[in-house]
């Protein structure tokens, strides 16, 4: 059993098999006991499933925190709430997505699973890259703080504006060389049907296979903003990588609850806007004071103290909103 006391990037191998035997469990219990059949999830439930992976997602940081001492615990916890936070604005764009292509939301959960999966891998292979990155080269952190600072500001511009679908050039090229079904075939990606032209059986992919397309798309967007995010916290791979997969692991079940709220979260995107420019802002910050690093603790709290405002505010001023539809359905 001496395997599990290898190091593997900064951690010993039984601390990463903990964490990849808790996360396909969760996987294996939401595909094969909760949502094995689809259907529509209620806005009751969704928050239930909620609380629940956002209770898992500080026990397991509770839990580092005792394992690696305060520091680790508190630079989790606040790539958590990031991290989250920043899933939070991608479900609005989900929601755009699923409405242009008119998904039932009994069929929004097999897309959202799928993503999720392929949000696993993917986010591994970025954070593992950066990882490797910034421990051969440090001042590439700069870079990062820079990118957020920018970023944050083009967001703060641009928060009243609502993701277009159907000007993605993805989106067009896929169209354009793959033959799509004029409409959905249940919760199929594929379908097996006769050609128009020759009568012959083809392989046509459906608008729910696109949408998914999409849903990946629009994460790989919202890593390149993330995962400079969670490295402006910190550089240990096993935090960074952690907390990304927590917060995300919850997003299907939140995505549900949200979605249905998105009117009520008018100051949101512009309170993310600022987050984002006091995490890039952190690293100049230390060292104009002589710092190594701003302390964990004070990035937490000032995170949060962002979000709530936002989120209150958006809350107090939307009180007597209707919802909104987004998009129109192709």
């Amino acid at each position: 059993m001496d395997f599990l006391w290898i190091d593997f990037l900064g951690k010993p191998a039984w601390m990463w098999l903990t964490f990849v035997v808790v996360v396909l469990f969760l996987l294996a219990l939401d595909l094969g006991v909760l949502h094995k059949d689809s259907r529509e999830i209620g806005i009751k439930e969704s928050f239930a499933l909620s609380a629940f992976y956002i209770t898992l997602g500080l026990a397991f940081g509770g839990w580092l925190w005792y394992q690696s001492g305060e520091q680790a615990g508190l630079e989790y916890l606040t790539g958590f709430v990031v991290e989250k936070s920043l899933a939070m604005d991608n479900i609005f764009v989900i929601a755009m997505i699923f409405s242009y292509f008119s998904i039932p939301r009994a069929y929004q959960h097999r897309v959202l699973l799928w993503g999720i999966l392929g949000v696993i891998v993917l986010r591994g292979i970025m954070i593992a890259a950066g990882a490797a990155i910034v421990e051969n080269y440090s001042w590439v952190l700069y870079i990062f703080a820079a990118f957020l600072i920018g970023t944050g500001i083009k967001m703060l511009l641009t928060a009243d504006q609502e993701y277009d679908v159907s000007s993605n050039p993805v989106l067009k090229f896929l169209r354009r060389k793959l033959p799509v079904t004029d409409g959905l075939r249940k919760e199929h990606f594929f379908v097996r049907e006769p050609d128009e032209k020759t009568g012959k059986l083809k392989t046509f992919i459906t608008p729910l296979f696109l949408a998914l397309v999409m849903v990946e798309l629009a994460d790989v967007i919202f890593a390149v903003d993330s995962i400079p995010a969670i490295f402006a916290i910190t550089t240990d791979p096993y935090i960074v990588y952690t907390s990304n997969i927590f917060a995300i692991l919850g997003l299907r079940a939140l995505y549900f609850a949200l979605s249905a709220l998105i009117h009520r979260f008018a100051y949101l995107k512009y309170a993310l806007s600022v987050v984002l420019i006091f995490i890039g802002s952190k690293i100049f910050l230390a060292d104009m004071l002589g710092l190594a690093k701003i302390p964990p603790v004070v990035s937490l709290t000032v995170t949060l103290g962002i979000l709530a405002a936002g989120i209150l505010g958006s809350l107090w001023a939307t009180r007597n909103a209707l919802p909104e539809k987004h998009g129109t359905g192709h």
